[in-house]
């Protein structure tokens, strides 16, 4: 079970990927370019042409500031960051890597980024993370943030992602490199102190002596990953009762319980990966989670056990523009369009505009950015929000804050955020969520992707009529990538796998499980007949 490191770092640098292959070629994804070696899918060739592609990007966009490179804690990390900075340093970039030699959460390089872009117009900074966030240990990834700070849309990741697979076809032809010892030391590569940077700005966002003051007794679990040196920080400047349970770091992550398929992975969002945690839940007000580069979130309550991460995203809604933060009536809530409808119930209720948009957090850059959104939420437990002045604080999910948050609402409201929720169920309903996994071809996923409203021929779902067929996000037009089909009381939304030869199906009833149970049962049905009026 455990991956045999030494086995997959030779691999990254003797595999050869064969640019003809599919699965052996440059892809980003939502995340990021992500592979293992060990399949010929992340190897020194694609870092090599990644960054070579993404310093040419930087060139035509006149993007001359530094470049903040970070990584996490998978064994592929540090020697994926190495070979990035042999060919950075080629290009003589001006690169700020950690001074302590330690990993990088990926919101502490969006807010670097940020930081160094406020007030300026030119010489802009911009970032490179190497994570494959919460993926198995054999795994490896590779990250570009543009200087807005968030992840890079579709329009950058296209062209890197061409342009590099075109340096693989040619044999790395054009690629320029200098020795690791000379990349290492050269006069554009400097120190910089992430932690600090972080850590002593997280009162601006976060009611950091609310925490102190109510003298909570707070644990945490970093999974092994970047946020390990963040967390006894955090605890030490801000003087939290606060309990790091596992400090360790090591690329087997020997020490996580095994995920629901028998595989490791750190995802806080899992109650098998998270069973740690959530065993010791008795001796802690509110304990938390995060994954390998700290983007995403896992909150553990004495009562709920593990929230659900819908659950805790309307806790959060709820709190934040119910008085918790004293934001402009103009700030809204974004959400995707798989999360939670109770989201959409609490920001209704609260008088509030809601943004749906796809899934990716790059939807919601521009709204941070601009202070437009007050929160940006996925339901993969990912999410950001603004600082207490209502300015921009990352642009990039921040998993750090988000268990914070949990903290601040225990202190101020004297209740945990599993409790906070019991109390929205009681006014809005308690919904039934479920996500499953169908079977479909490439072809398939293909018709999914480009369907239409009309080639949903369905009236009724689960016994209701069905309001609304959705290809295309509300928030602003972009597409979903599938379809979403909505009643009074329910809703599925379809959309293909990235990387497997399945469609997932995203659910949820205001009428109990048994509902849900017929919503699931019908949907693949309203999705096979759409894809059969589209000609699959």
């Amino acid at each position: 079970m455990l991956v045999d490191v030494d086995r997959l770092v030779t691999a990254y640098y003797e595999e050869r990927p064969d640019p003809g292959e599919a699965t052996q070629q440059v892809a980003f994804g939502t995340s990021g370019h992500r592979g293992s070696a060990l399949k010929a899918s992340f190897n020194e060739a694609h870092i090599l042409a990644t960054t070579e592609a993404i310093c040419r990007y930087r060139e035509a966009k006149g993007i001359d500031g530094p470049l903040f490179l970070g990584r996490d804690t998978h064994a592929l990390s540090e020697p994926a960051q190495r070979t990035a900075l042999e060919v950075l340093a080629a290009h003589d970039v001006q690169v700020r890597v950690d001074s302590g030699d330690r990993p990088t959460p990926t919101p502490a390089l969006s807010l670097a980024i940020l930081t160094w872009n406020r007030d300026r117009r030119d010489h802009l900074a911009d970032g490179i993370v190497v994570t494959p966030s919460h993926n198995p240990p054999e795994d490896g990834g590779f990250k570009y943030n543009p200087p807005n700070g968030g992840p890079a849309d579709t329009d950058i990741t296209g062209w890197v992602q061409d342009e590099a697979n075109r340096l693989l076809r040619a044999g790395l032809d054009g690629v320029r490199r200098v020795p690791a010892e000379r990349a290492a030391g050269a006069p554009g590569v400097e120190g910089y102190d992430y932690v600090a940077a972080y850590v002593q700005d997280l009162a601006t966002i976060v009611d950091m002596e609310a925490v102190r003051g109510a003298g909570l007794r707070l644990g945490v679990d970093p999974l092994g990953g970047a946020a390990v040196d963040y967390w006894s920080a955090i605890s030490e400047h801000y003087r939290l009762e606060l309990e790091v349970v596992n400090q360790a770091v090591d690329p087997t992550f020997r020490f996580m319980t095994v995920d629901w398929d028998g595989k490791i992975r750190m995802d806080p969002s899992s109650r098998y990966a998270m069973a740690g945690l959530i065993d010791l839940r008795d001796r802690f007000d509110v304990a938390f989670a995060n994954d390998a580069d700290a983007d995403r979130h896992g909150i553990v309550t004495g009562g709920a056990g593990l929230l659900n991460p819908n659950h805790y995203l309307a806790a959060m809604v709820a709190y934040l523009f119910g008085g918790g933060r004293e934001w402009g009536s103009g700030v809204g809530v974004g959400k995707t369009m798989v999360s939670s409808s109770m989201i959409d119930r609490v920001t209704t209720e609260l008088g509030r505009r809601l943004d749906e948009v796809p899934v990716g957090f790059k939807f919601f850059v521009d709204g941070l950015l601009d202070g437009s959104l007050g929160f940006g939420g996925e339901e993969s437990a990912g999410a950001s929000f603004l600082r207490r002045d209502g300015t921009v604080w990352t642009t990039d999910k921040d998993g750090i804050v988000c268990c914070l948050l949990a903290a601040e609402m225990t202190a101020r409201r004297g209740a945990d955020p599993g409790a906070q929720y019991r109390e929205l169920t009681a006014r809005f309903g308690d919904p039934a969520y479920r996500r499953v996994d169908a079977p479909a071809t490439p072809e398939q996923k293909a018709v999914l992707k480009r369907l239409s409203a009309g080639d949903v021929r369905a009236s009724e779902l689960a016994g209701e009529p069905i309001t609304d067929v959705l290809t295309a996000a509300p928030a602003n037009g972009a597409a979903l990538g599938g379809v979403k089909v909505a009643t009074e009381h329910g809703w599925f939304a379809a959309r293909p796998s990235g990387t497997e030869d399945v469609y997932k199906v995203y659910a949820e009833s205001f009428l109990g499980e048994e509902h849900l149970e017929r919503i699931l049962e019908e949907a693949t049905a309203v999705v096979s007949a759409a894809l059969e009026a589209a000609g699959s």
